[in-house]
């Protein structure tokens, strides 16, 4: 073979072998803090993923809605490619497909085994209703049960009357209208902002992590009402997905089981610290289950 050929070959083999080792870029948006079960979740997942890959495909982070999205935007920034990958609170999303709000429906999964059955036999709604927005199910991940953050101690329903309550879905706000509150579905990321302007009188949210001690500023009580354990999804464009070779679609695939398995075993024990922090920082802590809120309140819709 001419030395010119074997030149040609030489060369060709190695920009396809560096093209196959080129490393893979992509962006995750949550709007939620680090320090919450969905931040941590986040960053495990990057890290299960940098292994897995051996490098090959790296994840930059973006908090506290840093890239501007919030969850209900999230679906659709990642349709189109504004963000490669994002963490979303589902029943924000009820607006896009409304199999989004199952998991937030109030008292149709309020213990973390409901929960994971629940998210077992919905994934493949889940995954149909994503496919047809151009990406694809990564993982679910659960939040701890969600309670009532409120200035004074609440002792009965009555007591929500004419309460300014945030939501989270548009579920939530069914509920406590139909028990006499004023609720407004507000995203995460806007609530201390409203608190502190005095626009809030209570906000539904399991608190966890971080956001229970930003709460706790306003707040300074919080009752466990077993209203849901509410989900998460975590979501990459198809296109970006696609561009990915089978050898690391597999090694992400890996580092998905391990996330998800690591998310939901860790739940119970991330309920039991989140209710100790809460002792720790001096907010009143009951367990209540609203009486006959199940009875009265729409399931849904």
């Amino acid at each position: 073979m001419p030395r010119r050929t074997v030149i040609a070959s030489a060369l060709v083999l190695l920009v396809a072998s560096a093209a196959h080792a080129q490393t893979v870029r992509w962006t995750m948006a949550n709007e939620y803090p680090a320090s919450s079960i969905q931040g941590e979740a986040d960053a495990r997942f990057t890290r299960e993923v940098l292994e897995r890959t051996g490098g090959r495909v790296v994840i930059a982070n973006q908090y506290d809605a840093a890239s501007g999205f919030r969850s209900k935007d999230m679906v659709d920034a990642i349709a189109r490619g504004a963000v490669t990958l994002g963490n979303t609170f589902m029943g924000a999303a009820g607006a896009i497909d409304p199999i989004f709000e199952l998991p937030s429906l109030p008292f149709l999964a309020s213990t973390p085994d409901e929960a994971r059955v629940l998210a077992e036999i919905a994934r493949p709604a889940y995954e149909a209703a994503l496919a047809r927005r151009n990406q694809k199910l990564l993982f679910l991940s659960p939040w701890p049960p969600a309670g009532l953050w409120s200035k004074t101690p609440l002792t009965s329903v009555d007591e929500l009357k004419g309460l300014r309550v945030r939501t989270p879905d548009a579920s939530g706000v069914l509920v406590f209208k139909a028990l006499g509150a004023a609720p407004a579905q507000i995203s995460f990321a806007d609530v201390m902002p409203m608190l502190r302007a005095g626009q809030l009188d209570s906000v539904v949210s399991s608190g966890d992590g971080g956001a229970g001690s930003r709460f706790a500023e306003v707040l300074r009580h919080f009752t466990v009402i077993e209203y849901a354990v509410t989900s998460s999804m975590v979501t990459v464009n198809l296109d970006a997905w696609r561009a990915l070779d089978p050898s690391l679609r597999d090694a992400v695939l890996a580092a998905v089981e391990a996330t998800e398995a690591k998310q939901w075993n860790l739940l119970p024990s991330r309920i039991a610290t989140n209710y100790a922090q809460l002792r720790a920082a001096g907010v009143g802590n009951q367990r209540r289950r609203l009486s006959g809120a199940s009875a009265r309140a729409p399931r849904g819709g």
